[in-house]
């Protein structure tokens, strides 16, 4: 069956290979580490000596924000071995370069054994833990032959991929049973990954990750625009972050009637990924605003203009600006994104009704009125009603900042899972 699964996986590459170096020439997307990609471990990779491996895998921003607390705590427990951390994106490269070290990140192998097993040679880990639900057959297959301990963490299982999970009922099943520890974030994740063939001895429940994180520390960008917002006295101020595609025509449209009665209104726009960064830049001003790139800005008055926010890792601390945060990826199908950052300043939050990526989050939010909830229709009207109400607007934020706060607690029980299991490991005992 891996066999099958391989040339079938070889299959696909070769048939889409028009779209990736369509992407490559286009966008530059997809050509940062290929050589890695295919098997060539990096230098600084097998600098470590004869030190015991940790290997971390977070797919991208989202995995590494939420396992950095992780990381930290592992190389403080265990600090004989080596952390490393791979990453399948551009931008969690980046991100995980500057939070652990460049010489300890690289990118992660495509699941062919020839691009696998030299990394396993290399890097000799006797832990690898992935972060949330990145199941790739022959890793994991590979991972456990060389002798290394599994565990997926912050496991969760979505609607959207779970009829596809449910649909590999005659395979997954046997290449679940290579994970020794699945550590999923709710009661319902855990019963969706037995419903999938995840043993049941395996899976606990931990938390969700993404509640314990803290704020970054803030780039210089942030005092600087504060510093431009307050001494012109601007406001509101309007952050919209993770946009995608036909999103920001209509946030956009939302804030031309805002600045019809605040003309000192500013908008902080974060195009979801860096490559729309130019079209999002014409759109804007093709509708006629006052554009102010990150990229350029020397300071510019910011009243009334739409500052573009086209750099990698800042968003998270501009959060802290705003009057009004919108996250997006939300008023089109496209699944949502994180609403945790915002709430770690206490700001209120708008998303739009399009949120399954993150239901388990949302739906706790909304239990504890910490979040709005609009479509596309109401979101003018609702940020209009934000704006006009102070006093809605803290109580929203309080309650955002007091729901993230209560739900504290998965990095703790994480790290003593990932602990206990290095403990049976080394004792020789079986699964955990």
């Amino acid at each position: 069956m891996y066999a099958l699964y391989s040339t079938l996986l070889a299959l696909f590459l070769l048939i889409t290979l028009p779209y990736w170096l369509l992407q490559m020439m286009r966008h530059g997307k997809y050509r940062a580490g290929l050589r890695q990609r295919l098997g060539a471990v990096p230098l600084h990779l097998t600098a470590g000596g004869e030190k015991p491996t940790l290997w971390i895998h977070a797919v991208s921003v989202g995995e590494v924000v939420a396992s950095s607390a992780v990381v930290e705590e592992l190389r403080q427990r265990f600090p004989s071995h080596r952390v490393v951390v791979s990453t399948s994106t551009s931008t969690g490269q980046q991100l995980a370069a500057r939070r652990f070290g460049a010489e300890n990140v690289f990118y992660f192998p495509l699941d062919f054994g020839f691009s696998i097993r030299p990394y396993l040679g290399a890097v000799r880990p006797e832990l690898v833990v992935i972060a949330e639900t990145e199941f790739w057959p022959n890793f994991l297959r590979l991972a456990k032959n060389s002798g290394a301990r599994i565990a997926v963490i912050n496991c969760r299982i979505s609607d959207r991929s779970l009829p596809g999970y449910k649909r590999l009922h005659f395979w997954l099943p046997k290449v679940l049973e290579n994970v020794d520890l699945f550590l999923a974030q709710t009661e319902e994740d855990r019963r969706r990954l037995m419903e999938i063939g995840a043993p049941e001895s395996s899976i606990a429940v931990a938390g969700n990750l993404k509640f314990d994180v803290t704020p970054p520390k803030p780039p210089a960008i942030v005092a600087s625009l504060r510093a431009n917002l307050n001494e012109s006295g601007l406001e509101p101020v309007l952050v919209c972050g993770s946009t995608v595609e036909e999103e920001e025509g209509s946030l956009l449209s939302a804030f031309h009637n805002i600045l019809a009665t605040h003309p000192k209104a500013v908008m902080i726009l974060a195009p979801r990924h860096p490559e729309r960064f130019p079209e999002v830049a014409a759109l804007v001003e093709k509708l006629g605003f006052r554009l102010l790139r990150r990229s350029l800005w020397g300071g510019e008055p910011l009243a009334g203009a739409v500052f573009l926010l086209d750099s990698i890792g800042e968003l998270a601390a501009l959060y802290s600006l705003a009057t009004i945060a919108f996250v997006g990826g939300s008023l089109v199908p496209r699944g949502g994104h994180n609403i945790l950052e915002p709430a770690l300043y206490g700001v209120p939050i708008v998303t739009g009704n399009h949120y399954e990526n993150f239901r388990d989050i949302v739906n706790y939010f909304l239990s504890r009125n910490a979040v709005r909830v609009a479509g596309l229709a109401e979101l003018p009207l609702v940020f209009m009603e934000l704006i006009d109400n102070r006093e809605e607007r803290q109580r929203l934020g309080r309650s955002a900042l007091a729901a993230l706060e209560s739900q504290r607690g998965a990095t703790e029980k994480t790290v003593a899972a990932l602990t206990q299991l290095m403990t049976v490991a080394r004792a020789g005992g079986g699964s955990a």
